[in-house]
């Protein structure tokens, strides 16, 4: 499905999201971790993960918040095991999942974090990510402690984009869109 959309990776990855697959399908039924569970709607959650990679600068760390089900975080260290990859979920289903593919890939480029945004200190990231987690001047409130004067943003939004950009008043950020997808990259 990713070679329809010219991405492409190693074996090891192909081999990876396999894994991350059924255990999302045996964990997700279990454990209500994500909303669909049918093949398309996982690959499609994937492709969404994934597809910034080829538009944004390189980052050497990230830090997602809110990863629920691995969207696009746990997907993103497993693309780029070759950076520091920092998972924040407040929820411990959903930390004790992403715990168990963790150790399931030997992804030891990934530290997962059960806390909410605003509790994390002493954290800074090249990139902060998030998914369908609040609206972006929120997002930016909430991830302030993690900056530095070089860190970009990077986040996965709806339709709701356009007045978004409105309310939080920032520049030096470019929109990529593909499907109902908005991509808000926010350079450092």
């Amino acid at each position: 499905m990713l070679e329809k959309e010219n991405i492409y990776y190693s074996d090891s990855f192909y081999q990876d999201i396999t894994i991350f697959i059924e255990l999302l399908k045996k964990w997700g039924k279990v454990h209500n971790l994500s909303g669909r569970l049918d093949d398309i709607s996982i690959y499609e959650n994937i492709l969404d993960s994934i597809f910034p990679l080829s538009f944004i600068e390189d980052f050497k760390s990230f830090t997602d918040i809110g990863t629920g089900a691995g969207y696009p975080g746990l997907i993103l260290a497993i693309a780029r095991r070759d950076v520091k990859a920092y998972l924040v979920e407040p929820r411990a289903k959903r930390v004790a999942f992403l715990n168990f593919v963790k150790a399931s890939l030997n992804l030891q480029n990934l530290t997962i974090l059960q806390k909410r945004a605003e509790d994390i200190e002493e954290l800074k990231v090249d990139l902060i990510t998030s998914r369908a987690v609040t609206n972006t001047k929120l997002l930016l409130e909430l991830t302030k402690s993690m900056q530095t004067s070089t860190t970009s943003y990077l986040f996965y939004k709806g339709s709701m984009l356009e007045n978004e950009l409105e309310d939080a008043k920032i520049n030096n950020y470019k929109v990529v869109s593909k499907k109902d997808r908005n991509y808000l990259y926010i350079k450092g």
